[in-house]
C-alpha cells in the first residue's frame, strides 16, 4: 500500500516498524461541545484506514485521545457554574453516541489528558535536562523551538519566514520568554481552573505535550503512522515533533497523513457565517451511514464541499446499495435457491466478480482512495443485478453476498439489514429470547406463543436450531 506522506510530500510504500503491526495516533476532538462535521472527516477517514489495514491483516493499535482540558471546556464549565470534568465527560459519551452512527469503531484506546498528567510532567522535565525546554520566573515552562534542528519538517515551514509573533505561537505569559517562536509546555493556573502540582508551579499542560506523551505510551517512542486534519499540520503536529524527538532520541512517527478541510456550500465553515453543523444536526435529517458515505465519496486529502444537494445525492447512491443487499438477503432467505453445490456457469461468475475486489483493492491501496474503491462496490452492484434471479445455488448467490459485505465493511458501510440493529433493541429481544426460553422449560406454551408473537411484530424473524435461538431483523 502507498500512501502519500506529509512529511516527505510523496506517496511512499507503507512499511510497518514491526511486521505485521500498525501503529496508529489520530488527534481526537477537544471535548466542550457536540462534535461537528469537520471533526468527523478525520474520524471516518482513519476508521476506514485502520478497517483496511485490518482487512489486510495487520493487527493495529489505533490510539486517539480526547482532550478533555482546555480553555474552552474551562469557559463552558465557568458559564455553567460546574466543574470542568462535568463538561468533558458529557461531551466524550455524546461524541460516542456521534460516532457510534457514523459507524467509527472505538479505538484500541482512548487516552484523556487529565488522566496522563504525571507522564507530561516527566517528559517536560527531561525536555528540560535535555536542555529543549526552560522554566520561566513566573512557572511556565517553554520549549526552545530554535534548539531542536529539524524544526518545519513536517509543515515545510522556515523560522525565519514566519512572522513575529504569529497568533498560533504566541501565547499568555510571555514575558519570560527566551525566543518569540518558543511554545508553551506548561502554564500556570488562573483563579478558578483546574490545575495540578508540578515542580514549576501548580498549573496545567500545553495542548502539544499532550498528544507526545499518549502516544509514547499507547504506542511507544517511534510508531508507525500519525494522523489529523490538515490544520493541525503547524503548529500542532510540528511542535509534537519537536517535543517527542527531542525527548526521546528517536524519529517519532515515520508517515504522517491528513485529510483536507470541509466547506459548506463552498465556503469555509463557521458559527459567525451560519453555516456551522454538528453531526447531531445532520442525524435530525439523514442516517449518519449518509454521512459517512458522503465522507467517502471524495479522495481524503481533496477539500470537500458539504450541501443537502450532495447529502442527497449520496443518498440515492447509498440507497442504491442498500437495495441490492436486500435483494440478496432475501433471496437467500427464500428457500427457491439449490443447495446441491455451485454450477460451472456460477462458478465463472464468482470468479469473474472477484475482479471488483481486486479494482477496490487496488484503489485503496493507491493511497486510501475511497473514491474509486466506491466505484469498484458499485460495478459489484452493477454485476449483481444482471447475474441473479429466483433460481440458482444457494453457494452462488451467498459467495456474491459474502463480497459484498466484505467490501462494504472495509468502509464501514452497513447496507445490510442486520448491521443496523441497535443496542436498545438487541437488548430488549435479548431479554424476550431469554424469557420465552424459560417459559418453554416450565411447559409455558402459550406465554412462549405469545413472546415469539411479540417478537415478529417488533420485525423480529427467531429460529430455534441447536446451537440455541438465533434471530435476525425482518
Amino acid at each position: 500500500m502507498k500512501i502519500f506522506n506529509t512529511l516527505s510530500r510523496r506517496k511512499e510504500e507503507f512499511k510497518p516498524i514491526e511486521p505485521g503491526k500498525v501503529s496508529m495516533y489520530v488527534c481526537g476532538p477537544t471535548v466542550y461541545n457536540l462534535i461537528h462535521i469537520g471533526n468527523a472527516r478525520p474520524m471516518i477517514v482513519f476508521d476506514t484506514f485502520r478497517r483496511y489495514m485490518e482487512y489486510k491483516g495487520y493487527d493495529v493499535n489505533y490510539v486517539s485521545n480526547f482532550t478533555d482540558v482546555d480553555d474552552k471546556i474551562i469557559k463552558k464549565a465557568v458559564e455553567e457554574g460546574v466543574d470542568s470534568s462535568v463538561i468533558s465527560e458529557r461531551y466524550i459519551e455524546e461524541c460516542k453516541k456521534d460516532m457510534k452512527g457514523m459507524n467509527v469503531r472505538s479505538a484500541t484506546t482512548h487516552p484523556k489528558a487529565t488522566e496522563e498528567i504525571q507522564g507530561m510532567i516527566d517528559m517536560i522535565q527531561t525536555l528540560i535536562d535535555k536542555g529543549y525546554a526552560y522554566a520561566a520566573p513566573d512557572g511556565t515552562v517553554y520549549y526552545r523551538v530554535h534548539k531542536f534542528a529539524g524544526y518545519g519538517k513536517l509543515s515545510h515551514k522556515n523560522l525565519e519566514d514566519l512572522e513575529a509573533g504569529h497568533r498560533f505561537i504566541n501565547v499568555t505569559g510571555e514575558d519570560g520568554k527566551e525566543d518569540e517562536f518558543d511554545f508553551v509546555l506548561w502554564k500556570p493556573k488562573k483563579e478558578g481552573e483546574p490545575s495540578w502540582p508540578s515542580p514549576w508551579c501548580d498549573g496545567r499542560p500545553g495542548w502539544h505535550i499532550e498528544c507526545s506523551v499518549m502516544s509514547k505510551k499507547y504506542l511507544g517512542d517511534e510508531i508507525d503512522l500519525h494522523a489529523g486534519g490538515e490544520d493541525l499540520i503547524f503548529p500542532h503536529h510540528e511542535n509534537e515533533i519537536a517535543q517527542s524527538e527531542a525527548a526521546n532520541g528517536k524519529p517519532f512517527a515515520h508517515y504522517w497523513m491528513h485529510n483536507a478541510f470541509l466547506n459548506i456550500d463552498n465556503k469555509k465553515m463557521s458559527k459567525s457565517a451560519g453555516n456551522f453543523f454538528t453531526v447531531r444536526d445532520i442525524s435530525e435529517k439523514y442516517d449518519l451511514q449518509v454521512l459517512r458515505y458522503f465522507m467517502l465519496q471524495a479522495h481524503y486529502r481533496s477539500p470537500l464541499n458539504f450541501s443537502d444537494q450532495l447529502m442527497e445525492s449520496a443518498k440515492n447512491s447509498l440507497d442504491r446499495m442498500k437495495t441490492c443487499a436486500r435483494t440478496l438477503k432475501e433471496l437467500n432467505d427464500s428457500g427457491k435457491l439449490s443447495d446441491d453445490g455451485i454450477t460451472p456457469k456460477e462458478a465463472e461468475k464468482l470468479e469473474q466478480a472477484k475482479e471488483f475486489t481486486k479494482a477496490f483493492e487496488a484503489a485503496m491501496d493507491d493511497d486510501l482512495n475511497t473514491a474509486d474503491a466506491i466505484s469498484a462496490v458499485f460495478e459489484l452492484v452493477r454485476f449483481i443485478n444482471s447475474n441473479i434471479g429466483e433460481s440458482g445455488s444457494l453457494e452462488y448467490v451467498s459467495g456474491l453476498t459474502d463480497q459484498l459485505y466484505t467490501l462494504t465493511d472495509v468502509l464501514g458501510l452497513t447496507i445490510f439489514a442486520e448491521d443496523e440493529v441497535d443496542d436498545d433493541l438487541t437488548a430488549k429481544v435479548e431479554e424476550l429470547i431469554a424469557e420465552r426460553t424459560a417459559a418453554k422449560k416450565e411447559k409455558n406454551f402459550a406465554r412462549a406463543d405469545e413472546i415469539r408473537a411479540q417478537l415478529t411484530d417488533m420485525g423480529i424473524i427467531i429460529e430455534d436450531t441447536r446451537e440455541g435461538v438465533k434471530w435476525r431483523k425482518a
